[in-house]
């Protein structure tokens, strides 16, 4: 069998016919543009289990009303320095970027700003929204839950309670700002979807069976009954990444007051905590940046394992991806762009030529 070699293509080509086939699919053009923009942007970045790939999941949200096609969020409470919004599932590809700038004004008169918005329908990948800030010298930090998912088992259990809720932030130095983003599971449902699709094993074991027993098997995500997600640690250390889920809930469920126990079940609506905090209020911005700078100098001066596998500060990866796309057109693999072909033939808007 003749292998099939992965497709390259032009980023304001791609980003230009997902919008088209989101404003078929009853999306505003505002709505739609923001929806390809920040999935194109995941996959710039890497982060492919949140780019493209589920650019037909967010068709068939906004095809069966899962999703609300246009419209704006609700502010439900407000301080100085804090907002409780509804968005009453507006893409949160959409509302995410609406945060942040809140946040940012709230923290520029304040010192710092926190949003926590419930009910935005698939958020996408956290990182993407980073720079919104720290291009504005802001630190910010993102956590994300969904109340309506159980898929994640506290450390201790064979069956799930928590979602795999992510974590990020990100911080200005002097040169590029630091990303971080991780999930607070052992993996992320999406890369293994990815890894079953591939007929590959995870690369360690992610998965707890009904049996109680940790394993890289992606498969057994389907069976019945179905293993889940182990939290961040492991079989080992998992009480770690279990303490940290029960916080990032804390911090969004509880502070939305829309928990597991009042959400759908199976509704895929996030619920998202955004704190911004400005430098300028605690002293010199640009000393803060030196401060940092010197963090990520000092991670690089240390000693690698592996004189091969230079020692990474959070992001660099990400840039590093980026940059090369952006010049020579975002990749994608042959059965992911298969995944894009029948989108093309359900929408009748041909792809782009690579």
């Amino acid at each position: 069998m003749t292998e099939q070699k992965n497709i390259r293509i032009n980023v304001e080509l791609i980003r230009d016919w997902a919008q088209n086939c989101l404003q078929q699919a009853g999306a505003a053009t505002e709505l739609a543009q923001a929806m390809a923009e920040n999935l194109v942007a995941a996959d710039l970045m890497g982060f492919r289990t949140h780019g493209l790939m589920r650019l037909r999941y967010n068709l068939t949200c906004l095809q069966d009303g899962s999703s609300r096609a246009n419209g704006q969020v609700k502010v439900l409470s407000q301080r100085a320095a804090v907002q409780l919004w509804d968005a009453d599932l507006l893409s949160g590809l959409y509302v995410m970027p609406k945060a942040v700038d809140a946040a940012m004004t709230m923290a520029r008169q304040c010192g710092t700003g926190t949003v926590v918005v419930k009910r935005a329908q698939h958020v996408a990948a956290l990182a993407v929204y980073l720079e919104q800030a720290t291009a504005q010298g802001m630190l910010v930090q993102m956590m994300c839950a969904t109340p309506g998912q159980q898929v994640v088992a506290p450390y201790g259990a064979k069956t799930a309670w928590f979602s795999p809720n992510p974590f990020a932030f990100g911080a200005p130095t002097q040169g590029h700002p630091i990303l971080f983003d991780v999930s607070l599971s052992m993996t992320a449902a999406g890369k293994v979807r990815k890894a079953i699709a591939e007929g590959q094993p995870l690369p360690y074991p992610a998965l707890i069976t009904a049996e109680g027993n940790y394993t890289t098997d992606a498969t057994t995500f389907l069976a019945d009954p179905a293993s889940v997600l182990a939290p961040l640690g492991g079989e080992q250390l998992g009480y770690k990444g279990s303490g940290l889920c029960l916080f990032s809930e804390l911090w969004t469920l509880g502070l939305s007051q829309l928990g597991r126990h009042q959400e759908q079940a199976g509704l895929d609506a996030n619920t998202v905590w955004v704190q911004v905090v400005d430098p300028a209020a605690f002293g010199d911005p640009e000393e803060f940046k030196h401060q940092a700078q010197a963090m990520v100098d000092g991670i690089r001066a240390t000693t690698p394992i592996d004189p091969n596998r230079p020692v990474r500060v959070p992001g660099e990866g990400a840039f590093k991806i980026r940059q090369e796309q952006s010049k020579h057109g975002i990749e994608y693999s042959a059965a992911l762009w298969r995944q894009l072909e029948k989108v093309a033939l359900s929408t009748g808007i041909p792809l782009p030529n690579s």
